[in-house]
């Protein structure tokens, strides 16, 4: 697409680098400074690794400068509008700036997303001549885009997770998740986007049965870092797939086959966790609800499960959950270069359900009734593991 307005001032910073070596599609800069009322509304926005989130104190402080028109001091309080394109022009005699973007994996709003989208609002409300807002344009960036946009993001910090998104490391899980359009459209992959279930959340999760990581040979392995670190399970995930891109040499590739079973393994869980509570409990009186840690609604039905929007009368810790979901880890092998399961989760799961949600609320209660020191206790991880192994049939 190409766009053209008027600008207040245009000016072109050769790159100091390759001006003799004859090359024509190097990196360039481009500054303008633009009367907000004039900025067009149009500029690509699938290049920001992040969507904008109006109500933060950021987003605020933005508005209120800019509403400040007596102040005029917009273009000195705000970083502007960074841009990457294909080409740039200007023509002298009309102050008029030419901007081409031709491909919008790479052109387009790079940073200052939210600069952007609230002068859009206000625009119609601001005086002409009053705010300006300074515009920086890149062309021949393409080849370095990613780091660019993950340089540049820096005013509020940009989650690993929305450069991955920028850079398609997640197409793995992505081409699992098409499968099941109803978890699909609710995942969050980059920072401010709309959803329920983030990214991250599902990482946490898959971590548990990679046994490339966590062998099931070595008892003593356990992955707490599933409970215990969300950004590290992410950072995991991102250089394995920078070292192995999503060849079979990637667990999380090996690990498509039973992806969509781990998701209803955790469903099944946490849907059902109060009655396995209830089935192992010598006490006949004994509420699952009054655990500590444990959220009830008294039969009301008051939450959802996470990836299944299942009606629930409890909301468990995932100091509980996470626990008793790796030690399923133990039906995971490896054959022909995938990951599958040795027999049946599911049924496993109802199999020795009550023993590991007695075994983990227990271990809770002799460590004073503490979720978050159950789910750190390597102890419990590793007796979970033994109770689901001791109980495979092979």
């Amino acid at each position: 697409m190409k766009t053209t307005f008027k600008v207040q001032s245009f000016r072109k910073l050769p790159n100091p680098y390759t001006q003799s070596d004859g090359a024509e599609n190097i990196p360039q800069m481009y500054v303008a400074l633009c009367d907000v009322t004039n900025l067009p509304v149009d500029f690509p926005m699938e290049t920001n690794p992040r969507d904008q989130n109006l109500n933060t104190g950021v987003a605020r402080a933005i508005h209120e400068s800019l509403k400040a028109e007596a102040k005029n001091s917009f273009y000195l309080l705000n970083r502007g509008i960074l841009l990457s394109a294909k080409n740039v022009s200007f023509e002298n005699n009309k102050n008029e700036m030419t901007i081409i973007f031709e491909d919008t994996e790479f052109h387009g709003n790079v940073d200052g997303g939210h600069t952007y989208r609230i002068i859009k609002e206000l625009k119609e409300k601001i005086t002409p001549g009053t705010q300006f807002v300074k515009i920086e344009i890149l062309t021949g960036v393409e080849d370095i885009f990613t780091e660019l946009a993950a340089a540049r993001n820096t005013s509020v910090q940009v989650q690993s997770k929305s450069i991955a998104e920028l850079e398609d490391r997640f197409e793995i899980i992505k081409s699992v998740l098409e499968g099941d359009q109803g978890l699909f459209d609710r995942i969050i992959y980059k920072q401010n986007a709309k959803g329920d279930v983030d990214i991250s959340e599902i990482l946490q999760i898959l971590n548990l049965f990679n046994i490339d990581e966590y062998p099931t040979t070595q008892t003593e392995s356990v992955a707490i870092q599933s409970y215990s670190s969300k950004s590290k399970c992410t950072e995991r995930y991102i250089t394995l797939h920078k070292k192995h891109g999503e060849n079979s040499d990637n667990p999380y590739v090996k690990m498509k086959p039973i992806m969509l079973d781990i998701f209803k393994l955790y469903n099944k869980l946490e849907t059902k966790i109060g009655d396995y509570y209830k089935e192992r409990n010598p006490n006949p009186n004994a509420k699952y609800g009054s655990v500590k840690g444990v959220s009830g609604t008294k039969g009301k039905g008051g939450f959802k499960s996470k990836f299944y929007q299942q009606i629930m009368d409890f909301s468990s810790p995932v100091a509980f959950l996470y626990p008793i979901l790796g030690a399923f880890r133990a039906m995971v092998i490896e054959k022909d270069g995938f990951y599958e399961w040795r027999e049946n989760p599911l049924e496993m799961m109802d199999k020795v359900g009550p023993e590991l949600v007695n075994t983990t609320i227990e271990r809770s209660r002799t460590l004073g009734s503490n979720p978050n020191a159950v789910g750190k206790d390597s102890g419990n991880w590793k007796t979970l593991y033994m109770i689901v192994k001791f109980n495979l049939s092979s």
